[in-house]
């Protein structure tokens, strides 16, 4: 069942950088976000159609997808948090984004803090935004966030996360075409916890229509990340040099470093497509923009 080849996304661009308080040039993000797609990811999470009230950092989506380049193969999606964010991503055109990010939790907790909401009103939310994605023909990426723990009601009870995605389902998400993106949000997660993550959901979405969202916070990610391999996981998320945190998500740290899955995976002979030299140069810059040093194991061993 182990999985032979992944898809990795790169969420550095809308993840790694919406925690960040220093603002960031329209200019180096599309630097960044050209240098991640000429490393072969196969998709690229560019930005956030999300109030700059709410993620100043993010305010510019529009303008970075006018101008970021589109590299042929790579996928650059945007997450919107509802009909009005979709109208302004609809309103570019031609360079509006390829895929459309939507996102609900397996927490009550978690989804009010995040969306002002409950998860049966994000889900409400939802219907509109699926029903003009699908009018359009962009694919859908669904994130449910919290599937293992959650920094305020603690430990999730993985049929939680099997009844969200159910109700996913019944909106029309369809996986041999759409996302459902499990978010490991705040790094807590064993292997252990995966294994009785996809032994509860296995029914409604098995590990190979899935997308695995993991932090690293606790220096475990990578290990969930093997474990899912070999339960057949082939699509997962992961941030350039480990940039990223979650503004909701107390004592979050950066997700996992892009370059250490793809080392992982290189070195056990699974294909990812991915070319850390070309990574690296992304890492790099970012590390630059930040001043600081990023905290992906592979990045600062051989690339930073």
């Amino acid at each position: 069942m182990n999985a032979s080849a992944i898809r990795i996304t790169e969420v550095g661009p809308r993840d790694g950088l919406q925690n960040e308080a220093a603002a960031i040039s329209v200019d180096d993000k599309v630097a960044f976000i050209n240098l991640l797609s000429a490393s072969g990811v196969a998709e690229v999470e560019a930005s956030s159609f999300v109030s700059g009230k709410w993620v100043p950092q993010l305010g510019d989506a529009e303008e970075v997808f006018q101008r970021i380049d589109r590299s042929s193969g790579v996928v650059f999606s945007a997450l919107v948090p509802n009909e009005k964010g979709l109208e302004r991503a609809l309103s570019l055109g031609h360079k509006r984004p390829d895929k459309i990010a939507v996102f609900t939790a397996a927490s009550e907790t978690f989804s009010r803090k995040n969306t002002n909401a409950s998860i049966g009103e994000t889900l409400q939310r939802f219907k509109p935004v699926i029903a003009q994605c699908k009018a359009e023909a962009l694919p859908i990426r669904a994130y449910v966030s919290c599937v293992v723990a959650c920094p305020y009601d603690g430990p999730i009870d993985p049929a939680r996360v099997r009844d969200v995605i159910a109700r996913l389902l019944d909106l029309g998400i369809d996986v041999t075409r759409d996302d459902i993106d499990l978010g490991e949000t705040i790094g807590v997660a064993v292997p252990t916890d995966i294994e009785r993550l996809y032994d509860a959901i296995g029914d409604v979405l098995p590990p190979q229509r899935s997308t695995l969202h993991l932090h690293d916070t606790r220096g475990t990610a990578l290990a969930c990340a093997y474990r899912a391999i070999q339960l057949g996981v082939a699509s997962f998320d992961a941030s350039c040099a480990g940039l990223g945190g979650c503004p909701y998500a107390p004592g979050a740290a950066g997700n996992l470093a892009t370059e250490d899955l793809v080392y992982l995976c290189e070195q056990m002979g699974t294909t990812t497509g991915v070319k850390l030299d070309a990574l690296f140069n992304a890492g790099r810059h970012v590390s630059r923009l930040l001043g600081r040093t990023l905290p992906g194991r592979v990045f600062c061993a051989d690339g930073g």
